[in-house]
């Protein structure tokens, strides 16, 4: 008996030394998920990484061929002096960068704002009603295609002032993505639904609050994230022309100023805060999405 169980333990303890071969799948599965995200991140991060490098060597060519255009290593010496104090106060038209781009965004928020308080339900009433459809189609057909520095003037005229006009010209720019979006997606909420709700002798209200904004809260979130795109893009045009503080009258007073430095360290602050604003939307529409859960 004791014979047997030394037999069996034998058998049942690997030999010290043996190499034991696991099939690929089994190696595949214990592999290290710290392993696994540095391979995913490498994945990405080298095309972004190589593309970055094409465009500084694009960069550097154009400033050999170029009279007057600064290299690379040029405006990285201007962004380390800029950066060093980007809220420094000289007066009140001599403030440092970061004053420019957060009063550029305190007005894209007062346009932005005020579009989606406005777009997001004319947007249900157009796609719910057929009569809403008829009346404002045509008159969004007609004025989307504007282009936003036309609407700049009418600002200036209807307000008075460059700030409020600059507000407004977001927000004429920035609310038919919104509309567009929202409406498109309440027409393509299934006729089941509404069907349903018509035999439960739903209120309006309760179909919106139940029904409607569940369904269509993505692609209205598709009409916000386009619509805050378009916002940051007409905001520097629109600073240009109106002046004071922010970020596109200070590209414009840099040139006045022949500082070419500046204006591309500006033009990547541009790119970067435009990133932040698209991708901070990208994840909250990713959050309520159910087409990926």
């Amino acid at each position: 008996m004791q014979h047997l169980q030394s037999t069996k333990s034998r058998q049942e303890t690997p030999v010290s030394g043996e190499v034991i071969t696991l099939p690929p799948v089994q190696v595949r599965r214990r592999a290290p998920a710290l392993a696994r995200r540095m391979n995913d991140l490498l994945q990405r991060m080298i095309p972004a990484l190589l593309g970055l490098g094409l465009l500084i060597l694009l960069w550097e060519l154009a400033a050999m061929n170029s009279k007057g255009f600064p290299t690379p290593l040029s405006t990285l010496d201007s962004a380390i002096t800029l950066f060093a104090d980007p809220f420094y106060r000289d007066g009140p038209n001599d403030m440092g960068i970061g004053w420019n781009v957060l009063a550029s965004l305190q007005r894209v928020a007062v346009g932005f704002g005020l579009a989606a308080v406005a777009g997001i339900p004319l947007g249900f009433l157009i796609g719910r009603f057929t009569f809403f459809s008829r009346m404002f189609n045509p008159l969004i057909a007609l004025l989307r295609p504007v282009s936003p520095l036309a609407w700049l003037p009418i600002g200036l005229l209807l307000f008075q002032k460059a700030e409020p006009a600059s507000s407004w010209t977001i927000f004429i720019c920035s609310i038919w993505p919104m509309v567009i979006n929202t409406a498109e997606g309440v027409r393509r909420i299934p006729q089941d639904y509404l069907n349903v709700a018509r035999v439960l002798q739903l209120s309006e209200w309760t179909i919106l609050r139940r029904i409607l904004f569940p369904a269509v809260l993505p692609a209205v979130l598709t009409g916000v994230r386009l619509s805050i795109g378009i916002a940051w893009l007409v905001i520097v045009a629109a600073e240009m022309l109106t002046g004071g503080l922010g970020i596109g009258f200070w590209i414009w007073n840099e040139w006045n100023n022949l500082n070419v430095e500046n204006i591309l360290i500006a033009i990547v602050i541009i790119g970067v805060v435009g990133l932040l604003l698209e991708q901070g939307l990208m994840l909250i529409a990713r959050r309520f999405s159910w087409q990926e859960k």
